[in-house]
């Protein structure tokens, strides 16, 4: 009865804690007022300048391990930007895309990949580099390639990617790599200008499509890294992938500005809050009493 007793009380203790944190949380937020042109439906095109701003303000406000990536489909050769590196024609060998996009986002790189680059199946169905009804010849492709999102075939010739704070060209879509917490607080920011709802499709393949064809219409996409990206591109187990289009930068960008103003952003650890007088062990009670110090926390642990 004893230690119901105990339990009771504890679980009252920590609602209450609940409840006091809930009701500060709504005082911050009845605080909050919409920032003047930052609804995310009215962004402004951007110039490759601003871009390479937006890349260095998203990094260094959501702490990010690499740098967000500018994406860009190439409709001919002349597209390629300056500087830009093909694997197999400069290099020599080929690629697989996510490993493209490790290599921009971790190293500073800026790839373009043309349909001989790639080493994977995935991009060249998916950005329309090959005909996508090929994929019923073989077993294991004719019902996967079914659940992937596909550009027309022959629209493009292929793809580019660097990181966004030093892209020397205007992206079609952004991909930010993020941990959980990081991708929380973006989401938790957009929705302050009216967004922050996601509706993306989870699927264990092709992260290279999932995370590129939604956004160049105009989607924001979450998108896991696939068991390639994982192995051969070495995204890590807690990496989860954010894309946007190109016109909704801006207003990202404006609402973690407001959320840093506001000590909201995720390096201010915003929700964090200490518990003081912690329940402890009933021999952590005796020790303090043996010192003459205060002993007597309640609630406390329940005995095992």
């Amino acid at each position: 009865m004893h230690q119901i007793s105990i339990a009771l009380s504890r679980q009252t203790w920590v609602m209450n804690c609940m409840v006091i944190c809930t009701r500060q949380i709504a005082r911050d937020v009845a605080c909050f007022e919409p920032v003047s042109g930052s609804n995310c439906e009215e962004d402004l095109m951007a110039t490759v300048s601003e871009f390479n701003v937006f890349g260095e303000e998203i990094e260094k406000l959501m702490l990010l391990r690499t740098s967000p990536l500018a994406v860009k489909m190439l409709e001919k050769e002349s597209d390629i930007p300056e500087g830009a590196v093909r694997p197999k024609a400069d290099q020599g060998y080929h690629l697989a895309q996510c490993q493209v996009f490790s290599i921009c986002r971790k190293k500073g790189q800026s790839i373009a990949m043309l349909k001989d680059d790639h080493w994977c199946w995935g991009p060249l169905i998916a950005y329309g580099l090959v005909e996508p009804g090929i994929a019923e010849k073989f077993p294991e492709l004719k019902d996967a390639v079914k659940k992937v999102p596909l550009i027309e075939y022959g629209r493009y010739i292929g793809i580019v990617s660097a990181p966004l704070k030093t892209a020397n060209f205007v992206p079609d879509a952004v991909l930010i790599y993020s941990n959980n917490a990081q991708l929380n607080n973006i989401l938790w920011a957009l929705s302050f200008g009216g967004e922050g709802l996601i509706n993306s499709p989870m699927y264990p393949i092709t992260s290279c499509a999932f995370s590129v064809v939604p956004a160049l219409s105009g989607q924001y996409c979450i998108t896991l890294p696939d068991p390639g990206e994982l192995g051969r591109a070495q995204a890590g187990e807690d990496e989860i992938i954010f894309s946007l289009p190109k016109d909704k930068v801006a207003g990202l960008v404006s609402q973690l500005r407001m959320f840093e103003e506001r000590k909201m952003g995720y390096r201010h650890h915003a929700l964090w809050e200490v518990m003081p007088d912690f329940p402890r062990p009933e021999f952590y009670k005796n020790f303090y009493r043996e010192c003459g110090l205060e002993a007597d926390d309640i609630p406390t642990w329940l005995a095992r």
